[in-house]
């Protein structure tokens, strides 16, 4: 009886609830297996412990539609009404991936926050100096662009066309990206100066990427499994992740600490044009005024971090927060460190895939340096005097070049720097929540709570309806469409996400690749050395890269 028993459990558990009964049973799967309760998401893992996740998931798309089940509880959406719109504009809750993947010195920051209102009181925060029409005139913005390429940046450039050596473009657009993020943050006397400093660029570089490899661990390994593995001192990192992340922690705190000092330093006098602390200055100014009126605003604690990545210096035995001045600076930590990280890496990576670009299409290449020249001024370098100072065109002239921002658009379109998934959760609705487009066949009700569902800008960059022939680079289509059309284009242009956690920062990265290609495009052509796209091609991942991590290319003057 007890033997009959057990097997009528088994069968109901395993075969009649998921393939029968669940409120998930009709969505289409991605594998066979993916109903099964504990067994169906080991296909998924899989796919993405082989870096494959982006392309498998796109590739169920393709052949199921707009929802698609990927394990027994998580569904990955293809659209936007019913999907994107529904999910992320209607605030769903981020999954736990977050801070199991993007905590730094041991606590939640902006980005890897869960909860809305932790999240609203730290952007309200940094909103305005993240705005356009901030950016666009503010004088610390100006006063950084121009040493940065006056001192910097066109001046390698200049020497690379002249010399006729062949040059790792990827590297050095992250350096300049790099100096443009942390001057930004920390004022430029401060920052790094990446572009001159090759040594320590290749060190940052090496360290920064040396951990990729590693991430499927923290992002979808159980927490208690690796604690159990903990407990047993046995760590599934090497020991080198653990070096790699202390030396860039420090790294960063030590420009946190001299933006600190700096500012002590002032005691009321003015600072230089660019300077100034502007972001570190903003957001630990702003959070300790927070704290003031509320001790516990715009904290949160997460279950989900691994031992000792919790707020291990504000937190007692049972998990209250006791917020104080050493966990504040924590989260500032936290944040700068995060802010730098996405703020110069994927700006690098849509720098490197639009060379790329261009370098294949020079008839775009020329077409865009057309649209530059009408630029007044325009961006001349080098300048016929030595000493004369480099002038720039107002940021809204640039910013309003059709060409340039449709070249933009296309290579952000067809090469996201973050392609991959955005996981969050179903809430507790009664009846259920709605996933797919309404009236049509794949649209899928009475879906319940807990639910890991995600959209990727992979998979909605290449809707053959929305972005005909995705696979070619076609600037124009951001040009010749119709206006209907291109509004569904950009309803469905996820280089910056959308709903209310949008990439903060997408102001300043669109405006900064915006200035690089104007300066060089204006003055300069790219082409690509002999084997120098070889492994161009990008990593299946969550952020991108190139496979080499390279491109090299050669640079002539115009």
């Amino acid at each position: 009886m007890f033997a009959l028993l057990i097997t009528a459990y088994i069968g109901y558990h395993f075969l009649i609830y998921p393939f029968l009964i669940s409120p998930l049973r009709h969505v289409p799967r991605a594998h066979w297996s993916v109903p099964v309760p504990y067994v169906g998401s080991c296909w998924i893992l899989y796919q993405r412990y082989q870096s494959r996740n982006n392309a498998v998931t796109h590739e169920a798309h393709l052949k199921h539609g707009p929802i698609v089940r990927l394990g027994d509880n998580e569904i990955s959406v293809n659209c936007y009404e019913g999907g994107i719109k529904s999910i992320y504009a209607g605030g769903w809750l981020k999954h736990e991936w977050y801070p199991r993947q993007f905590a730094n010195f041991g606590v939640m920051n902006m980005f890897s926050t869960v909860g809305h209102n932790p999240h609203a009181q730290k952007k309200r925060i940094m909103a305005n100096i993240y705005s356009k029409s901030f950016l666009q005139s503010s004088p610390q913005v100006q006063a950084n662009s121009q040493r940065l390429l006056k001192d910097r940046f066109l001046p390698l450039i200049e020497a690379l066309a002249n010399s006729g050596e062949e040059a790792d473009i990827h590297e050095i657009n992250n350096a300049f990206t790099m100096d443009f993020m942390t001057a930004y943050q920390f004022g430029i006397s401060q920052s790094t100066n990446f572009t001159q400093n090759a040594e320590v660029r290749k060190k940052y570089l090496h360290l920064y990427h040396s951990r990729r490899d590693w991430q499927f661990i923290s992002s979808e390994i159980p927490p208690f499994f690796r604690k159990m593995l903990q407990r047993l001192g046995v760590s599934l990192y090497p020991a080198f992740i653990h070096k790699a992340n202390e030396w860039l922690e420090d790294w960063s705190k030590s420009m946190c600490d001299a933006a600190d000092q700096y500012l002590r330093s002032l005691e009321g006098s003015s600072t230089n044009a660019g300077d100034e602390p502007l972001v570190f200055k903003q957001f630990k100014t702003g959070l300790l005024s927070l704290r003031q009126k509320d001790p516990t605003a715009g904290l949160e604690v997460h279950p989900h971090l691994d031992e000792g990545m919790n707020f291990t210096r504000g937190l007692t035995s049972s998990n209250k927060i006791i917020p104080d001045e050493h966990t504040t600076l924590l989260e500032v930590y936290s944040d700068m460190v995060d802010q730098l990280a996405a703020g110069h890496e994927t700006s690098g990576l849509a720098l490197t895939y639009l060379y790329y670009e261009l370098a294949k299409h020079p008839e775009i290449q020329d077409r865009l340096h057309a649209g530059l020249t009408s630029l007044s001024p325009q961006i001349t370098w080098p300048p016929s005097d030595a000493s004369a100072s480099l002038n720039l065109p107002s940021t809204k002239s640039i910013d309003s070049l059709p060409y340039l921002h449709a070249t933009i658009m296309e290579t952000l379109r067809l090469h996201a720097p973050i392609p991959g998934m955005q996981p969050r959760i179903t809430p507790s609705t009664p009846g259920g929540v709605s996933l797919g487009p309404p009236g049509t066949k794949h649209h899928y009700t009475g879906l319940p709570a807990n639910i890991r569902v995600s959209a990727m800008a992979y998979t909605l960059h290449k809707i053959p309806e929305v972005f005909p022939d995705p696979e070619s680079f076609n600037p124009d289509r951001w040009l010749n469409s119709s206006e209907e059309h291109l509004t569904e284009m950009n309803r469905h242009f996820w280089a910056f996400g959308s709903g209310g956690r949008m990439c903060i920062g997408r102001h300043l990265a669109m405006q900064e690749i915006k200035l690089i290609v104007a300066a060089v495009f204006t003055n300069y052509r790219v082409e690509i050395a002999e084997g120098g796209d070889v492994g161009i091609e990008e990593v299946d991942a969550y952020t991108t890269r190139p496979r080499s991590g390279k491109l090299v290319v050669r640079m002539m003057r115009r």
